[in-house]
């Protein structure tokens, strides 16, 4: 067996065959996971110095010169690097005085932080399985995000305590601003909601949950949405996957998800699992979180600070060189904020080229991981899965290189 690191499901039970060294046949893998095995022969990046081929151990050496020479450096990623790789990438960050960040300064962050910190009552996808009769999917997509979720985890499989299945056992509802397929899944549970109009949806959830006639014009919407306060009333096991689409509608306002997750918890027992997308995001959060007392957007600079002004998207305008691990980082970011990452000198360590790797001036390739370099990473719901190498590759690991680079600067 093996484990697909395509998306933070970390499913397990990947089956493989191989034929002169190469993986001829896989099974249970999702058409991400299926993606994520075929590029192993695709793209690869390649070792290089201001665009010309190099040898690694020049490449490391000139990661280091970079890095060590600056005075304001930033390390960006680790969404998609091992537990172990972090640490080593925490220390590095220690070491050079650094800001690190990750992806989650501008996607899970705030519901990731308030799941670690026991704010958000939480549990394990194996939980959902089990007991979970009412699933939420609020400004998520599964079917297309992670296509895995809902067949193994939340609405189809049959569970110890849901043997009858979602057909009798399980109400999905889809909160969305658009069909999806996960929401063609959910049919009657579906509630259509206008772009940014999510905290106006709260708050007539919330009246609805409180006995009362929901401020909403549109009668045929006011009855579904009181009778979803009945539903989540009668719920034994409820569950809400909040997705990228709620926290981008509510932006400043995220804190309004705060008392609709206690009223649940009033009337029923409700649990919140951010729908998290890169492998071992998670995984950074909780270790940044143990090692600092925060879970992104810190610097070493002067001892352990922490802020806003130290988000990727900010701290760009101070930096004057940049580490990339496992991530495009241009392609993520608005265009002008990538048109100064541009200007600033980067090392990019990444399996794969991309905008970001075509632009550095030290390219570093690296193994994929679950694929050709072993590890361990936290799956969306803080669960640990260990993995091992399944082929055998000439890429060095994320922990390898970052060990390499910390013993040079």
């Amino acid at each position: 067996m093996a484990v697909c690191t395509g998306c933070s499901l970390l499913c397990d039970d990947i089956e493989l065959e191989f034929e002169d060294g190469k993986i001829s046949l896989t099974k249970n893998l999702c058409r991400k996971g299926e993606g994520r095995y075929r590029s192993l022969r695709e793209d690869r990046l390649v070792p290089a110095v201001d665009g010309a081929k190099v040898g690694f151990d020049e490449a490391i050496s000139r990661a280091a010169e970079l890095l060590g020479d600056a005075e304001n450096p930033l390390l960006f990623g680790w969404s998609n690097s091992s537990l172990e790789a972090q640490r080593i990438g925490i220390d590095l960050a220690k070491k050079l005085g650094a800001t690190i960040d990750d992806t989650s300064s501008f996607c899970q962050g705030y519901l990731m932080e308030k799941v670690l910190r026991g704010e958000y009552p939480t549990c394990t996808l194996d939980e959902v399985r089990n007991f979970a009769d009412v699933l939420i999917y609020w400004g998520s997509d599964p079917s297309s995000s992670q296509p895995r979720h809902m067949s193994r985890f939340s609405y189809f499989p049959r569970g110890e305590k849901r043997q009858r299945g979602y057909d009798e056992d399980r109400t999905a509802i889809a909160i969305d601003v658009r069909k999806s397929p996960t929401v063609v899944i959910a049919a009657d549970g579906f509630f259509r909601i206008p772009p940014g109009g999510d905290a106006e949806f709260i708050e007539a959830l919330l009246a609805a949950l409180g006995g009362k006639i929901p401020k909403v014009k549109d009668k045929k919407m006011k009855k579904k949405i009181l009778k979803l306060g009945s539903t989540l009333r009668k719920a034994e096991f409820g569950v809400v996957f909040p997705g990228l689409g709620l926290i981008y509608s509510l932006k400043d306002e995220i804190d309004k998800l705060t008392p609709l997750i206690t009223r649940l918890n009033e009337v029923s027992s409700y649990k919140l699992i951010p729908m998290v997308g890169h492998y071992n995001m998670r995984g950074f959060n909780q270790t940044l979180l143990e090692e600092t007392g925060h879970i992104n957007r810190v610097s070493f600079k002067d001892g352990v600070e922490h802020g806003t002004q130290f988000a990727v998207t900010e701290a760009v305008n101070d930096c004057d060189a940049l580490m990339v691990i496992g991530s495009d980082l241009i392609s993520a970011l608005p265009a002008a904020i990538s048109k100064k990452l541009a200007r600033i000198p980067t090392v990019a360590i990444d399996p794969h080229r991309n905008l970001t790797t075509d632009m550095a001036r030290v390219t570093i390739p690296s193994a994929i991981s679950g694929l050709e370099a072993g590890g361990s990473a936290l799956r969306m719901d803080g669960v640990k899965v260990e993995f091992e190498p399944v082929i055998k590759s000439g890429y060095r690991s994320d922990v390898e290189i970052l060990s390499r680079i910390m013993e040079a600067v």
